[in-house]
């Protein structure tokens, strides 16, 4: 077989410069240079077809919108529209919809899905950090940007718009523009409720109904708190300050955005307890409750009931240092302006000694120390609990009327506490509000003792005079103090189950009875279910935390 001669010499091969390296290639290819002059991209290497061809298309797009302008188009505008075009360009964000399109995607929110009262967290990292609520499915996710959870969310499922948790702007994702449709306002509020001065005024004036999406109807201030899991003790005594008017506008109204986490969220949670635009008729204190358990060291949490006592006491104090109240100098916050009072306390010492029959006598100091202190809540003590039945073999579940057990501070009745004996007596001027505290439980070593005495009271015109040293530059002699009751905290003990052995702890059930000053009513809240109660029988429960308004008016009221 003969050989085929070569095209060329081998002179002619060995002149011809190497072949270019890729990038230069590339390079020139993007830039328009090196492109067969007929558009033929077959001779190309294979490596450089696509893009040559992407080029070809745009060229002949661009020829064929010249031809219709009858004009020549230009070999530099024909490269520059071909950068632009490059599929190796990157994508660029909108900043603004398309005029048009404002509206896209606003039709695929679905309110009924969104809960704003959990922590706000991402739901992939864990992070509180530029956190964005997808208002479509309701979850969150951190950033926006295009390598961000929120991104991928969008591109992934289909939802394309987000709420900032913190700035309460709305964006289009992937594209990224802001939308500023006044359609939005309604979640804005639902996140972040704001209330001017005049409607905060009209809260206790003014009755009013409110219907979440459902269609059920609900008074704003008395919703539900949910109870995740042992959390009631918690509700109970944040709807009973939610309805201290002094305190409650000032959460409404302050910005507390400088403030520790503490009251930041008690804040929003009160604001969310008044929202007369609310999506749903019952809120969640699941921020706050996350809050406090952080800050207690896990003393108060949502799987463990505590007393609402002692949380109301560390509520109060933590409450006061993160409204930047002194732990020394009186009335440095609204806490303690609304709650703080002064009590005298006289304390003698009591001695036992052994006379010359080896009798022991006790005898008691000559000096009679006395202090002054100041408080927040006030301890009232129950008489004994009867030990045994009655004749039809029956407990017997006595009463006492509330003025029976207040005269532990008529400064008259002496009690005897660690080798001292003490009288209390209350100091001018009393607090706007009173808070009592009707001790029901006694530890010991072995078990939790309650007693189930029943307190009678007066929903209005608890006279507080008897209680208090008369001063004459603080208040005329004679006249009464006069207070009425704004909230009520009970306790019911229920057994687990009909045949629970005879001994068994029951379960502590806590409500809250508050009152509807617009309506002249009486609600009774306990967790989720809330309905209207005479005020006939209140007393009837077992009362364990009041909290009384002092009136500003001298006349009674019945």
């Amino acid at each position: 077989m003969t050989k085929r001669h070569a095209e060329e010499s081998l002179e002619e091969a060995v002149s011809t410069a190497s072949p270019a390296s890729k990038k230069p290639r590339m390079e020139r290819n993007l830039n328009g240079e090196g492109a067969p002059p007929n558009g033929d991209t077959s001779v190309l290497p294979l490596h450089t077809r696509s893009n040559g061809d992407a080029q070809h298309r745009a060229a002949s797009t661009l020829q064929k919108v010249d031809e219709t302008q009858q004009e020549e188009p230009d070999e530099d505008e024909v490269d520059t529209s071909l950068e632009e075009h490059s599929a190796l360009t990157s994508h660029k964000r909108q900043e603004v919809p398309t005029e048009g399109y404002t509206d896209l995607y606003l039709d695929t929110i679905n309110r009924s899905l969104l809960d704003f009262d959990f922590e706000k967290l991402c739901s992939v990292t864990l992070s509180n950090i530029n956190v964005y609520a997808c208002l479509v499915c309701g979850k969150y996710y951190q950033g926006r940007g295009s390598k961000s959870h929120a991104y991928f969310h969008a591109l992934d499922v289909g939802h394309h718009v987000f709420v900032n948790m913190e700035t309460k702007r709305v964006y289009v994702l992937p594209e990224g523009y802001e939308v500023t449709s006044k359609s939005l306002e309604d979640i804005k509020f639902v996140v972040d409720p704001r209330y001017t001065k005049e409607e905060v005024a009209k809260l206790d004036s003014e009755p009013r109904s409110s219907w979440d999406l459902g269609g059920k109807k609900y008074i704003p201030g008395f919703v539900g708190l949910n109870n995740i899991k042992e959390n009631d003790y918690l509700n109970v005594v944040v709807h009973a300050l939610a309805h201290v008017p002094p305190l409650r506008n000032f959460f409404m109204l302050e910005d507390l955005s400088s403030r520790p986490q503490l009251a930041q969220r008690f804040s929003i949670l009160v604001r969310k307890i008044w929202n007369p635009r609310a999506f749903k008729s019952h809120v969640s204190p699941h921020e706050l409750l996350q809050e406090v358990s952080l800050r207690s060291n896990k003393r108060f949490n949502l799987i463990e009931q505590s007393d609402p006592v002692d949380f109301l006491s560390w509520f109060l104090n933590h409450l006061h240092l993160a409204l930047g109240g002194s732990k020394t100098k009186p009335g440095t916050s609204i806490i303690q302006k609304v709650f703080q009072g002064k009590l005298k306390v006289e304390s003698q010492q009591i001695t036992a000694k052994a006379d010359a029959g080896d009798r022991l006598r006790f005898e008691e100091a000559a000096e009679v120390k006395v202090e002054v202190n100041r408080f927040l809540m006030l301890t009232l003590d129950l008489p004994p609990a009867p030990l045994f039945q009655d004749e039809h073999d029956r407990n017997i579940i006595p009463q006492v009327p509330l003025s029976n057990i207040l005269s532990k501070y008529d400064g008259i009745r002496s009690q005897e506490h660690l080798a001292h004996r003490r009288r209390y007596r209350l100091l001018h001027p009393l607090p706007p509000y009173l808070i009592f505290h009707i001790k029901r439980f006694s530890r010991n070593k072995f078990v939790t003792e309650r007693n189930p005495t029943i307190v009678t009271f007066p929903v209005r015109s608890l006279d507080m005079a008897p209680y208090v040293e008369p001063s004459p530059a603080d208040h005329s002699p004679g006249e009464p103090i006069w207070y009425d009751l704004v909230a009520n905290i009970t306790h019911e003990a229920i057994r687990s189950r009909d045949d629970s052995v005879e001994g068994e702890t029951p379960k502590k059930v806590w409500r809250v009875q508050l009152r509807d000053k617009a309506r002249e009513e009486w609600i009774q809240v306990q967790d989720l279910f809330v309905e209207e109660v005479r005020k006939e029988i209140l007393f009837l429960g077992e009362s364990y935390v009041q909290v009384w308004e002092r009136r500003r008016g001298s006349k009674k009221r019945i």
